[in-house]
């Protein structure tokens, strides 16, 4: 088990009013036991052009997903006393969950939402760096990103003279880049900043070195952005034009999803996917997969495999995804936004809520028994 980054709560609340982008409907309080709304997504009527989004459409050939749902009798013991499923949903405000056994196909075997339902966008928060891995991966197994361990300023040379300069790519992946930066503090400014139109490239550009890159692990969601951007640049095209063609279409995604920019042309990279619960857990069906769906490689496997190994400064932390000692590995966004992957059992779980402020330390201990309770309850 290995600690996750958090946010104080004064930042959350900071973050869930003045930053966007988000549409007006947005849930006025972070949830007590009894959830509160979900922030609604954009209006049907978005288009491309919207301030503060960018549509990315779905696959015209979605993975299929098929419901076979069957009772889990799931419990776990935590802090010496006995939970049930049951329990942990409530008590962490989930307003999505959605559990994917790939053993047999593809079987959602427990759904459940609260204040929601199946077509229910939700806000991914850092989630969204996991998709950047992957969109990174794709660029370079194309040969649009020549390595990993090339400098940032061969693909952006307006962050020459930055704390980025001389940092290499792969250490912005295992968030080891060496830029002053504290999690806590200066991500609602920048996400707020960003949201109201100041261009991230500015906000990137402005970063100051605060330690030798490769040393240590400082998560830092500027690098995600600085890694979207090369990933755009590299390309040639915007970076959610390039999710919607080699990601979210060839990966077999049902339904659309909004990305969030800074309205200057500039996708975030660090967070903001609009999506349903069902193509969050198809992301993780792909990576469980080997980064293949519906017959074809999508995301490399080589680039799987290396997303998903341990990094030298944190053990726990690949290439933008969160590992686990037992192989498990998983994609988390702020306030418990989670598409957690078991490979040893076959099985993808996503959870999505507004923020989860109680039971949020017993969650992997949670997600592990869901996981073996799919693995028992298989027929045959």
């Amino acid at each position: 088990m290995h600690t996750r980054p958090r946010i104080a709560a004064a930042a959350i609340v900071a973050a869930a009013f003045l930053a966007g982008p988000v549409p007006a409907a947005r849930a006025s309080a972070p949830p007590t036991p009894a959830p509160t709304p979900p922030p609604a997504p954009p209006p049907a009527a978005t288009t491309e052009t919207t301030r503060g989004f960018d549509l990315v459409r779905p696959s015209a050939d979605p993975v299929r997903l098929r419901d076979a749902p069957r009772r889990l009798a799931v419990t776990y013991t935590f802090g010496g006393q006995k939970r049930t499923l049951d329990d942990f949903l409530a008590r962490t405000g989930t307003q999505g969950f959605v559990v994917l056994d790939a053993r047999s196909g593809q079987d959602v075997v427990f759904e459940r939402y609260s204040f929601a339902a199946r077509d229910t966008r939700f806000q991914s928060w850092s989630m969204a760096k996991s998709f950047t891995s992957a969109a990174f991966g794709i660029a370079l197994g194309e040969g649009l990103i020549s390595s990993a361990d090339d400098p940032v300023t061969r693909y952006l040379p307006e962050l020459r003279g930055s704390g980025y300069d001389g940092v290499s790519l792969r250490n912005l992946l295992r968030m080891s880049s060496g830029i002053q930066w504290d999690e806590t503090l200066d991500v609602p400014p920048v996400h707020v900043a960003a949201s109201l139109g100041y261009p991230l490239p500015k906000l990137a550009a402005g970063r100051k070195r605060g330690w030798e890159p490769g040393s240590r692990f400082e998560y830092t969601s500027m690098n995600s952005f600085v890694l979207s951007w090369v990933v755009s640049r590299a390309a040639g095209k915007p970076f959610h034009t390039y999710v919607q063609e080699k990601i979210w279409k060839p990966a077999g995604m049902e339904s659309s999803v909004y990305l969030g920019n800074d309205s200057n042309g500039s996708n975030m990279g660090y967070c903001c996917f609009y999506a349903t619960d069902r193509d969050f857990a198809r992301f993780g069906l792909l990576y469980l997969r080997g980064g293949t769906a519906n017959g074809r490689q999508v995301v490399p496997r080589s680039w799987v495999e290396e997303s998903t190994r341990p990094s030298p400064a944190n053990k726990g932390y690949g290439l933008h995804w969160w590992l686990d000692d037992d192989g498990a590995f998983s994609a988390n966004g702020l306030g418990g936004q989670l598409i957690y992957v078991f490979p040893e059992h076959d099985v993808v779980i996503v959870k999505s809520t507004l923020a989860t402020i109680l039971a949020e330390d017993e969650t992997e201990t949670a997600f592990r028994a869901v996981a073996a309770e799919v693995a028992r309850t298989r027929q045959g």
